[in-house]
């Protein structure tokens, strides 16, 4: 692996920012999770939980790598992460769902199990951004991202989680990363990879880029439409 390309320390910068925008709502449910647990150890259920659902979601991730080299399957996960880019734009959790734990174990099984359930938009995501990056750096690269995201997960989720409400913009540029993430990975599909280097030869960066202002631009109106929405059954009440 060379150190010196610069498409590994790309590939490096988007795994770690893609894993940490799309761990809020993890963040929240080991919150959730843990918060009906004495003091003492809601620690170890958040390091505890958090520990088990890393590790399974870096083997989903390896696992994900791998099936990305079959034909058609970079175009299916490049559409489900753009839906993915549109919906962090326009909300719509569902944390609300996961009770607080009596027990430490609970507590763990009860993270590990919504972590599962939560981790697809992360799993797709980490695995199109190392999908930029050489063959043979792919899975060091993973491992090194995800592991460089763990502790500013755990430490820093409640931080980033004020960020994003203070500070909007955070999202939005999230979102367009996914999009351009996106258009980045469907073009390298083996089945229309060869079209693509004769059609489009070097407009791979714009048609990404519009992928990416589509992303926001759509995930911003669905937004708008949802406030609408909430605004109407709220003076109907």
């Amino acid at each position: 692996m060379n150190l010196a390309d610069s498409a590994i320390w790309i590939a490096l910068m988007k795994i770690i920012w893609v894993n940490i925008l799309l761990s809020g709502d993890n963040a929240v449910v080991i919150a959730l999770a843990a918060r009906g647990l004495p003091p003492q150890q809601q620690k170890a259920a958040i390091f505890g939980g958090s520990g088990a659902a890393i590790v399974l979601r870096v083997v989903l991730t390896l696992f994900a790598v791998q099936l990305l080299q079959y034909p058609f399957l970079k175009l299916i996960g490049s559409v489900l992460l753009l839906w993915i880019g549109i919906q962090l734009l326009a909300g719509g959790d569902g944390d609300g769902d996961i009770k607080a734990s009596s027990s430490l174990g609970t507590a763990i099984r009860t993270i590990l199990v919504a972590d599962l359930v939560m981790s697809l938009d992360n799993v797709i995501a980490v695995a199109a951004a190392a999908d930029s990056a050489p063959l043979e750096a792919r899975i060091p690269l993973l491992i090194a991202g995800l592991g460089l995201s763990i502790p500013l997960i755990i430490f820093g989720s409640t931080l980033l989680l004020h960020l994003m409400e203070r500070f909007p913009i955070i999202i939005t540029v999230g979102a367009a990363l996914l999009g351009f993430v996106a258009a980045e990975m469907g073009m390298t599909d083996p089945s229309i990879i060869d079209w693509v280097h004769q059609h489009l030869h070097n407009l791979e960066i714009p048609i990404s880029l519009f992928f990416a202002f589509a992303v926001v631009v759509v995930g911003k109106q669905l937004a708008k439409r949802q406030e609408a929405g909430k605004s109407a059954d709220e003076q109907t009440v």
